[in-house]
C-alpha cells in the first residue's frame, strides 16, 4: 500500500469513501458484504474511512461506525464531515456533532470537513448566528478533532474565502479531481492554487462516478496495449498518484471487486508517461459536448446585464456531459439578476466572442436543462425526512 504523510499521521493513499455502499435488493445497504471490504481494506494497509451526515440517509454513519468498533481505534481513521451545506432550520453545531459521534460509536473524529463550502452554503458556515467554526476549532482543542479541512464543489474563489475566514484553521481540502475534470471543472486550477498556498488535496471522484471506469472498446484496447497488466479505473488512479500534493484518494467503493481492484492498483507507484497521459487528455476531450468556451472575458465586458458568462456556460457545460445537481447549484445561489433568465439576447456578447459562440442560444436553454433537475434544496429535504424517518423507527 502506498502512504502519504500528514502532519505526524501515516494515510494510506487510498481510502475508502461510504457514500456509494452495496445495496440489498430491498434497497437497504448490506452491512454482512460492507464488513468484508472492510476487512480486506485493513487487512491490505487502507486505513482511512470517509463518511458524512446525509450518506444512505445516515446509515452510513451508523454501518461503518458498527463495523469499525470492532478494530482497535488507534488502526484507522475515521474522517466525518458538518451537513452546512443542507437545509435546515437550525443549525447549532452541537446537535449534529454530538449526533455523529454517537452514530460512529466514537469518542473523537480523526478528520472533521465542513461539508460541500459552495457559493450558497458559505454563508450558513460564516453565519455568527451559528458559530459552526468557532465550534468545531473548540472541539479540536479538546482533542474530539484531530484534524479540520474542508470539502468543497464551489469556484476557485469559494473556496479562497472559506480559507481566508478560517485564519489558516483549515488544514486540507476535499475536490473532484481526475482526468475529465482536471479541465472540464477547472480542477487543475484549484489543485494548483490549494498547493500554492500549503493545503494537502484530498480527492473525491476519482473515477467521476464511474464515467471513467469504462471506455470505448477502442481507447481500452490501446491502454491494454500500453499496460496489459492494468484495469481500466486503474489509469484514472495513475493519474492522481502522479500529483505531489494529492495527500488522499476517497473511491466510493460499492463492491468487493471493486476494492480488490483499487488496492491492487494503489500496492506501488507506476507513473504515467508523457504520451500515457496526453492519451488520457485527449480520451476526455473526446467525452465532453463542450461549448468552447475560453474565458476570454470579452463577452462579459460587452453584456448590459453583467452576466458571469463564461461561469453560466462551464455550467452548462457540465450539465450537458452529466446532469448532476452539484453542477446547478452555483446558478442556484446567484441572485436573479445574475441568472441566466436575466439574459436579454441582446446579442452583445456573441459579437464579441473570439470562438463564434452563440451565447443567448445557451442562456435560453441552460434554465431548461436545469428544471429538468431536484433543487439542492429539494435534494436537502428529501434526506432530512428520509433520516427522520430512521430516527423514528
Amino acid at each position: 500500500m502506498i502512504f502519504k504523510k500528514f502532519k505526524n499521521e501515516n494515510l494510506s493513499l487510498l481510502g475508502f469513501g461510504t457514500m456509494r455502499l452495496p445495496l440489498k435488493e430491498d434497497g437497504t445497504v448490506d452491512e454482512i458484504q460492507v464488513e468484508r471490504m472492510v476487512a480486506y481494506a485493513m487487512e491490505n494497509g487502507v486505513n482511512y474511512f470517509d463518511t458524512a451526515y446525509p450518506y444512505h440517509d445516515g446509515e452510513s454513519e451508523r454501518i461503518i461506525g458498527r463495523i469499525l468498533s470492532k478494530y482497535p481505534r488507534e488502526s484507522y481513521f475515521l474522517a466525518d464531515k458538518f451537513p452546512g451545506h443542507q437545509i435546515f432550520d437550525d443549525y447549532t453545531p452541537e446537535r449534529f456533532f454530538e449526533e455523529q459521534l454517537e452514530r460512529c460509536q466514537v469518542e473523537y473524529f480523526d478528520f472533521y470537513l465542513l461539508h460541500n463550502v459552495y457559493e450558497k452554503s458559505i454563508n450558513t458556515y460564516k453565519d455568527s448566528n451559528w458559530k459552526i467554526v468557532d465550534y468545531l476549532l473548540e472541539q479540536k482543542k479538546n482533542g474530539r478533532i484531530k484534524h479540520l479541512g474542508f470539502s468543497s464543489h464551489g469556484s476557485k474563489e469559494i473556496m479562497k474565502e472559506i480559507i481566508d475566514y478560517c485564519q489558516g484553521e483549515l488544514e486540507f481540502c476535499l475536490i473532484q479531481l481526475n482526468y475529465l475534470d482536471w479541465t472540464l471543472q477547472g480542477a487543475r486550477e484549484k489543485y494548483e492554487m490549494l498547493t500554492e498556498m500549503g493545503i494537502p488535496v484530498w480527492v473525491m471522484e476519482p473515477v467521476r462516478g464511474g464515467k471513467l471506469a469504462r471506455l470505448s472498446d477502442e481507447q481500452e484496447a490501446f491502454l491494454k496495449k500500453l499496460r496489459p497488466e492494468e484495469s481500466t479505473p486503474a489509469w484514472a488512479f495513475r493519474f492522481l498518484q502522479d500529483l505531489p500534493n494529492v495527500h488522499m484518494v476517497l473511491s466510493g467503493m460499492s463492491a468487493m471487486e471493486h476494492m480488490k481492484d483499487n488496492v491492487k492498483t494503489f500496492e506501488e507507484y507506476k507513473p504515467l508517461s508523457e504520451e500515457e497521459r496526453q492519451f488520457l487528455f485527449d480520451v476526455a476531450e473526446g467525452m465532453k459536448t463542450s461549448v468552447p468556451c475560453t474565458s476570454c472575458q470579452y463577452c462579459v465586458a460587452g453584456c448590459p446585464k453583467g452576466l458571469d458568462i463564461p461561469m453560466l456556460i462551464s455550467v452548462y457545460n457540465e450539465l450537458k456531459f452529466v446532469p448532476t445537481v452539484n453542477a446547478s447549484m452555483r446558478i442556484e445561489a446567484m441572485e436573479e439578476d445574475k441568472k441566466p433568465t436575466a439574459c436579454i439576447a441582446c446579442g452583445k456578447c456573441s459579437h464579441m466572442c473570439p470562438q463564434g459562440i452563440h451565447i443567448p442560444e445557451i442562456m435560453k436553454e441552460l434554465p431548461e436543462l436545469m428544471a429538468k433537475l431536484p433543487t439542492w434544496e429539494e435534494v436537502s429535504r428529501l434526506r432530512e425526512e428520509a433520516q427522520e424517518r430512521n430516527r423514528n423507527k
